[in-house]
């Protein structure tokens, strides 16, 4: 996946349900012989979804629509799960960012990334449970 494809799947969800999105990243969900593998959305929304697994189930279906390979590897749920959506509350970015000393306009939150460094940091911040 590439950040295009993330945020025209975003788009599309936000479009259906109402939704906005003030910032987002997303970390993978590594396949083990325990779990089979996925995408962590950390999402904070301006305006939530009244229901946040259909917001999920839309984002998925883009997902598969703009992305073969990602189509490909949801087919079934044997290699990718559903995006799994974390909704965070508001400013959780702005203080993640912060406790970083990464304010100002030329730091960004990290829209993908293929460890979990920065979304194990940012549910740990928050006091959240890691999964």
């Amino acid at each position: 996946m590439i950040v295009d494809n993330a945020d025209r799947a975003l788009a599309e969800a936000c479009h259906a349900t109402g939704a906005e999105v003030r910032d987002y990243t997303v970390a993978p969900i590594f396949l083990t012989t325990e779990h089979r593998g996925g995408h962590e959305w950390l999402i904070e929304f301006a305006k939530s979804p009244d229901d946040l697994s259909v917001f999920a189930s839309i984002l998925d279906t883009s997902l598969r629509r703009i992305n073969s390979d990602y189509d490909a590897k949801r087919q079934h749920d044997l290699a990718l799960l559903p995006p799994k959506i974390r909704s965070l509350p508001d400013h959780s970015f702005y203080h993640w960012l912060k406790s970083k000393n990464k304010l100002g306009g030329q730091n960004k939150v990290p829209r993908l990334s293929n460890d979990r460094k920065y979304a194990d940091e940012i549910i740990q911040l928050l006091g959240l449970s890691v999964s």
